[in-house]
C-alpha cells in the first residue's frame, strides 16, 4: 500500500513511536502536527514533565510563556532574572517570536485564557494566522489553563484536550517514593499492610499530584506515620476541594448502618456492594456500583441511609442541591451541573446524595419546560446522560417521596442499580427504632417495654417515633421526673401520624411500588399482627 505524504512526514521527520509504548493523546496530536492544543488542567508541572518527555523523543526544544516571565526556555527558575524576557511579556510579541524561531520546538503558554476573551481580538487574530503558519513547521503551541475559555473565532483552529488526573499507578509511585524518603526516620511509622496501602491510594484518587504529596506529608506530621487514619486526613483534603467549588456540600456523616432501625434487605444489599470499590473486585470483572433510588414514605430513614452508606463504605458524602444549580443567566444552570459533576468525579470514589429528587426535577416534565424556558429539561437531560455513561466510581443515592413527579426516564434500568421502596416500619422495626433512639439519647432500652411501644406506635414513621421520644424527654426534664414507658405512650398518643392524614397518597404509592421496586424490608418483617385479616360487619 502506498503511503500518503502525511504518513511519510510523520515517520521520517518525527520518528516512529517505540513499539510497546502507548502514546499519550497529547503526543499523538503533536506528532500529527496539530498547531494549537488547549489543555485544561491545574497541573502545569505534571503537564510540563510530559511535554519534556515528548520533546526528548522528537528531538525538539521546549519553551514556556507566562505573564511574569515572558517566553523563556522551559525550566527557567523564577529567581533567574537574567533569563527573563521583558519584551515577550506582551503576548503578541511572544507569538511573533514563535513564528521567528526556526528550530522544531514546543511552546507551552501558561494561563493564556484571559487573552482569548473580551477586547483581545489582536491576540485571537494572530493565533488564527499562526495556526495556518505552523502547519508547515515542526512547532506546536500548547496552551495550558485550569479553565476552558476560547472565542468562537478559534473553534476550528484549536484542539481541546482534558488532562486526566493522576491514576492509581502514579499515586502508588508517589506513595512508594515518600515511604522510601522517610523510612529511616525513627519517629515515623511507614510500615503499612497491602490493604491499607490500597485504601490510601484509592482515597488519593481525584487529587492532583501536588495535593496528594501535601496531604501525605500532612498525615506524616499529624499521625507520625501512614496508617488507616491517613484516609481520614485525605478526606479532609477533599473536603477543602468541595468547599471551594461552591456547588456541592460536604457532609461529615456520623451515622452508620447500625444507626438506622429496620430496612434489613436494603442494608444487606449495601453491605454486599461495599467490596465493589476494591482492586480485587475490578480484577474479578465487577464494575463500580452506579447508585440506588430510595422511594417511599416521608420520615422512614431514606436520608439517614444515604449518610450511613458514606460512613459504612468509608467514602466522602457530597450533597447535591440541584436548586443551587439553577442560575439566573441563560445557560449557567447547564454549566453549573456540568461543573458539579466534574467536581464529584474529581474526588471519586465518593457517594453523591440527591435528596428529594422528585421536587428537584419536577420542571423537567409536563408544562415545566414552558415556564422556565426548558432549563429544567436540559439540566435533567445532562444529569441522565451522565448517569448512563459515567465510568468514575460515583455512587448516586437519590431519595424521593412522590413517584408521580418522577420523570419515567429516571426509572429506566441502567440509571440506578436498584430501586428500593421504603415503607412504614413494621412492628419489629419499630421496636428496633425505639432501641436505637433511646440508646442514642443515653437511655437504657431494657428499662422500657419496647413491645408495648412498638404496638402503640403502629402507623408511625421513624422520624415521628424519634420526635415522640424527644417530646417526652422535654416534658420529663421540665417536670424533673424519670422517663418511663408510659411517658412515651402518652407522647405518641398526642401525635397524629402522617399515615393517617395522608393515607390516600400512601396507598397510591404502595400500589405503584408493587412489582416495580424492591422492598427495603425483608418479607419476614413486613407482616403486622392481624394486618391481613378481613374486617367484616356482621
Amino acid at each position: 500500500m502506498t503511503e500518503t505524504k502525511a504518513e511519510k512526514t510523520v515517520k521520517q521527520v518525527e520518528g516512529k513511536a517505540p513499539s510497546g509504548r502507548r502514546q499519550s493523546e497529547l503526543e499523538v496530536l503533536i506528532r500529527a502536527r496539530y498547531p494549537l492544543v488547549y489543555v485544561v488542567t491545574w497541573e502545569e508541572q505534571r503537564l510540563l514533565k510530559q511535554v519534556f518527555k515528548i520533546a526528548s523523543r522528537l528531538n525538539k526544544k521546549v519553551f514556556e510563556w507566562s505573564i511574569t516571565m515572558g517566553l523563556v526556555p522551559a525550566g527557567t527558575s523564577i529567581q533567574s532574572q537574567k533569563q527573563k524576557d521583558s519584551a515577550t511579556l506582551d503576548p503578541l510579541v511572544a507569538l511573533d517570536n514563535v513564528i521567528e524561531h526556526v528550530e522544531p520546538a514546543l511552546y507551552v503558554f501558561k494561563d493564556f485564557h484571559p487573552f482569548l476573551k473580551g477586547q483581545n481580538m489582536s491576540v485571537v487574530r494572530r493565533l488564527r494566522e499562526i495556526a495556518e503558519s505552523l502547519k508547515n513547521t515542526y512547532k506546536t503551541i500548547v496552551i495550558v489553563s485550569p479553565m476552558f475559555q476560547i472565542p468562537p473565532e478559534l473553534e476550528k483552529d484549536l484542539t481541546v484536550l482534558d488532562f486526566d488526573l493522576p491514576s492509581e499507578k502514579e499515586f502508588g509511585l508517589l506513595l512508594n517514593r515518600i515511604v522510601e524518603e522517610v523510612k529511616d526516620n525513627p519517629k515515623l511509622n511507614v510500615k503499612i499492610s497491602e490493604p491499607t496501602r490500597e485504601q490510601i491510594v484509592h482515597a488519593l484518587l481525584g487529587l492532583t499530584l501536588s495535593e496528594a504529596e501535601n496531604v501525605l506529608a500532612k498525615t506524616l506530621v499529624k499521625n507520625r506515620g501512614l496508617d488507616e487514619k491517613s484516609v481520614e486526613v485525605i478526606h479532609e483534603e477533599k473536603k477543602q476541594i468541595i468547599r471551594k467549588s461552591g456547588l456541592l456540600e460536604y457532609y461529615d456523616a456520623e451515622e452508620d448502618i447500625g444507626s438506622v432501625g429496620g430496612l434489613d434487605a436494603l442494608k444487606a444489599w449495601l453491605v454486599r456492594r461495599a467490596v465493589a470499590f476494591t482492586d480485587s473486585a475490578r480484577q474479578y470483572g465487577l464494575p463500580a456500583p452506579k447508585g440506588v433510588l430510595l422511594l417511599g414514605v416521608q420520615g422512614c430513614g431514606k436520608s439517614l441511609m444515604a449518610k450511613a452508606i458514606s460512613n459504612t463504605w468509608q467514602l466522602p458524602l457530597l450533597r447535591f442541591d440541584i436548586g443551587r444549580m439553577f442560575g439566573s443567566l441563560v445557560g449557567s444552570s447547564e454549566e453549573n451541573i456540568r461543573r458539579a459533576i466534574k467536581v464529584a468525579e474529581s474526588v471519586s470514589p465518593v457517594v453523591l446524595w440527591l435528596d428529594e429528587i422528585d421536587k428537584a426535577f419536577r420542571g423537567s416534565r409536563g408544562s415545566g419546560a414552558s415556564t422556565d424556558g426548558g432549563t429544567s429539561a436540559r439540566v435533567f437531560g445532562t444529569f441522565l446522560t451522565w448517569m448512563s455513561e459515567k465510568d468514575k466510581p460515583v455512587f448516586v443515592v437519590s431519595t424521593a417521596n412522590d413517584v408521580s413527579l418522577l420523570p419515567p426516564e429516571l426509572l429506566r434500568k441502567g440509571r440506578f442499580d436498584e430501586i428500593f421502596f421504603v415503607d412504614l416500619p413494621s412492628i419489629l422495626e419499630r421496636k428496633e427504632i425505639f432501641q436505637v433512639h433511646l440508646t442514642k439519647r443515653k437511655m437504657n432500652p431494657s428499662a422500657f417495654d419496647l413491645d408495648k411501644l412498638a404496638q402503640v406506635s403502629a402507623g408511625y414513621s421513624g422520624a415521628e417515633i424519634e420526635e415522640a421520644i424527644v417530646s417526652a424527654m422535654f416534658d420529663t426534664f421540665y417536670e424533673k421526673r424519670e422517663l418511663i414507658t408510659q411517658c412515651l405512650v402518652d407522647s405518641i398518643s398526642q401525635t397524629v401520624p402522617l399515615s393517617k392524614t395522608m393515607s390516600e397518597n400512601m396507598d397510591k404509592l404502595r400500589e405503584w411500588s408493587q412489582g416495580r421496586t424492591r422492598a427495603a424490608t425483608s418479607g419476614g418483617l413486613l407482616a403486622e399482627p392481624g394486618a391481613d385479616k378481613r374486617k367484616l360487619e356482621i
